[in-house]
């Protein structure tokens, strides 16, 4: 090779250096944010970027567990543990973004991205779990943890960490392996296309009726209004997005329409392009089959082992205590719309009602019906007290009364969405979180309301706490030229249930992130959400926030009564509806050997166990159960009614105080939602609360008893 030749050959490398360096610095990700508070930059986050930083987060990790590995000195807690703690920062800042924005900013790009990268990541995770070197390291810290005098916190780094490798196949036998790698890869893309399917078929299905027909329906104003701005050339457009279904079946007089906008919804993704039957069958089996390659006889073994409630045997007994007064309630109000009904029936000549018996799609007219009648109560009494804006600054209210902290918007603060509202949250004057709040449905996100945060709260190397970002989405109708967007009750329990997932993660004083904010037991995760709706609907706190969007009169007397009284109107649906899922998704995860799921066979057969009516079906069929089958709470969604024992159980504390802003209380909780799982969960409810949690303020509350 000549003089030149050597010239020309480095100037080449030179040049792919310079251009992959000016890539990389291109890339968000692979450089500093320099924003406020180093929010993810999400003005400058392309999707082209994606792929590059997960490539790179990964490769950087590997690095690092690599440095983990070949460390020549004995294994201790800071080189082994925290060290491994430490890693994957890129990866999960890269990670956060991308799957959460994949949830309300969705597109075929983002589809395309996550199908690449999804078992990409898996794979690397697993990687990391079945890594002889690394547990063997691990495992010889753990084994001496009672001699290293570790302080709380750093054991049950320890102890977490330790059992999260175990749980993850670091005991698999060499010869399982590949087959425990192919079902983790195989598990994340079926998760992954049971959601975008789910949220495909959701946004494909329009009801469009001309102005004459809608204004014949007996629908509001306000449905009116926003089914009009939904639509096009003065036709009314409704969705299966909950804000248009539900408003849509609780007020349609026209039986037919009712029955067509229930079919689309209730079959969802049960056929056609977007079927998630085999998904469903695969994943199901799949979960089986690791669970055993790791030593349970269940999915759901597998899962509760890591929970509080430990067994399927104690999650069936939790579930069926309910059922039995739940079911018995729900057939008593099938028997009064049945009476209505039939009512309707005489005095109609519209051959549409020829049917008499009651029907699925009949249940929640009627149910609003005789709401309405027997309570002088309907959602055009309720929405005008209830916009958005008051029940979010009711939830900020209690939040301040509780715990002291305020609620700041900056407009000034990146955001991933132009209706996202940033907040920095404030205790005292010093800053503790940045809130993202986006509550409006769009075709790009999922149905449904959740809380995630794009980084969770942790101290770092240096010893600086680094502030949560935390993210709230919800799907709340629309303002419309006139009017702000108003909520039903319903939906203002839903912004204080959510709002309190969080202030677990605002009000997080960690050190480790993996055991900070919400990353605590599946069934105690929802307590500090669900309790919050205590608040919500507490009659002393509705004359604080509810005041009426016009002329900002607070909530009368007279209304919050009909609203108390009727609060145990429903239960019976509301809890049967709720426990018929979660026994469902039991039922799936709790097979012992491999068998063809076929449905409806499977579903109808679980529904028929328990006795569930046919007027009324699980929450979710399982075609559209996201929660399970692509949301993280399989063999968990039982957590909605076993932490419901204990946030019904809390609120009892404040209530018998006769302080519902009792500050020593307060500061109990406070201490519970700001620990994470750095204690165990149970200890510090009992710690609050001073004895183990009963059941009969839930009972109560719901009108079973």
């Amino acid at each position: 090779m000549n003089k030149t030749t050597i010239l020309f050959a480095c100037a080449t490398l030179l040049l792919a250096t310079a251009c992959k360096n000016n890539k990389q610095m291109d890339n968000p990700f692979l450089g500093e944010w320099n924003t406020p508070y180093d929010i993810p930059d999400f003005e400058k986050i392309k999707p082209e970027h994606y792929l590059p930083a997960f490539e790179e987060g990964m490769k950087r990790q590997k690095a690092e567990i690599d440095d983990i590995v070949n460390n020549q000195e004995a294994p201790t807690f800071g080189n082994t543990i925290e060290a491994f703690e430490y890693s994957g920062a890129l990866l999960n800042d890269v990670s956060a973004v991308f799957f959460n924005l994949a949830e309300c900013l969705n597109n075929d790009e983002m589809e395309s991205i996550a199908e690449e990268v999804t078992p990409k990541v898996a794979a690397h995770s697993d990687d990391i779990m079945l890594n002889e070197k690394l547990f063997a390291r691990v495992k010889a810290v753990y084994d001496q943890r009672q001699q290293l005098g570790l302080d709380g916190e750093q054991l049950r780094l320890l102890e977490e960490t330790y059992k999260n490798f175990v749980r993850n196949g670091a005991n698999v036998p060499v010869d399982k392996q590949a087959r425990f790698r192919e079902i983790n890869s195989l598990l994340a893309s079926l998760t992954l296309r049971f959601g975008n399917n789910v949220l495909a078929a959701t946004n494909e299905y329009k009801l469009q009726l001309d102005a004459d027909k809608v204004r014949t329906l007996g629908l509001s104003d306000d449905q009116l209004a926003a089914a009009f701005e939904a639509g096009s050339d003065g036709n009314a457009v409704f969705t299966l997005h909950i804000p248009s279904w539900e408003p849509f079946m609780q007020s349609c007089t026209d039986r037919d329409l009712r029955r067509q906008m229930w079919e689309a919804y209730s079959t969802r993704c049960s056929s056609g392009k977007y079927d998630n039957s085999v998904i469903i069958d695969s994943i199901v089996n799949l979960r089986l089959e690791r669970a055993q390659i790791l030593g349970f006889e269940s999915h759901a073994a597998y899962t509760l082992d890591d929970c509080l409630a430990k067994t399927p045997e104690a999650v069936y007994k939790c579930l069926m205590d309910i059922w039995t007064p739940a079911l018995k309630k729900a057939k008593q109000e099938r028997d009064e719309y049945q009476k209505m009904l039939t009512a309707d029936l005489k005095n109609s000549t519209n051959q549409q009602l020829n049917n008499s018996t009651l029907q699925p799609w009949d249940w929640r007219y009627y149910c609003e019906k005789l709401r309405a009648e027997r309570y002088s109560l309907n959602e055009d009494l309720i929405r005008p007290y209830f916009s958005l804006d008051n029940v979010r600054e009711g939830a900020f209210t209690v939040a301040n009364k509780l715990y002291g902290i305020t609620f700041r918007v900056n407009d000034t603060l990146p955001k991933y969405h132009p209706e996202a509202v940033s907040y920095e949250v404030l205790d005292g004057d010093k800053v503790i979180a940045i809130l993202y709040m986006d509550f409006f449905p769009r075709e790009s996100k999922r149905s449904g309301a959740w809380m995630t945060n794009f980084r969770e709260q942790y101290v770092d190397r240096d010893g600086n706490n680094v502030i949560p970002i935390i993210q709230m989405v919800c799907n709340f109708t629309k303002p419309t030229a006139d009017k702000p967007s108003l909520l039903n009750f319903d939906q203002s329990e839903t912004l204080f249930h959510e709002f309190g997932h969080c202030l677990h993660g605002i009000l997080s004083q960690c050190h480790y992130r993996s055991i900070s904010g919400t990353n605590v037991p599946r069934d105690f995760v929802e307590m500090p959400s669900q309790v919050m709706e205590n608040w919500c609907r507490h009659p002393q706190v509705m004359k604080e926030y509810a005041r009426h969007y016009k002329t900002g009169e607070s909530i009368p007397d007279s209304l919050i009564a009909k609203i108390s009284a009727a609060a145990t109107y429903g239960q019976g649906f509301i809890n049967t509806e709720l426990l018929a899922a979660s026994l469902l998704d039991m039922d799936y995860h709790s097979i012992t050997s491999p068998i063809k799921i076929v449905l409806p066979d499977f579903e109808d057969q679980s529904m028929a166990r328990i006795g569930l009516i046919p007027e009324i079906i699980s929450r979710y069929k399982s075609p559209y159960f996201q929660h399970i089958f692509s949301g993280g709470y399989s063999a968990g969604y039982y957590s909605y009614t076993w932490t419901a024992i204990l946030d019904a159980d809390a609120f009892e504390a404040f209530r018998e105080s006769g302080d519902l802003y009792n500050p020593e209380l307060a500061k109990k909780f406070r201490f519970l939602l700001s620990h994470g799982n750095t204690i165990d969960p149970m200890k510090m409810y009992i710690d609050f609360r001073g004895k183990q949690p009963s059941v009969e303020p839930l009972k109560r509350n719901r009108g079973l008893i």
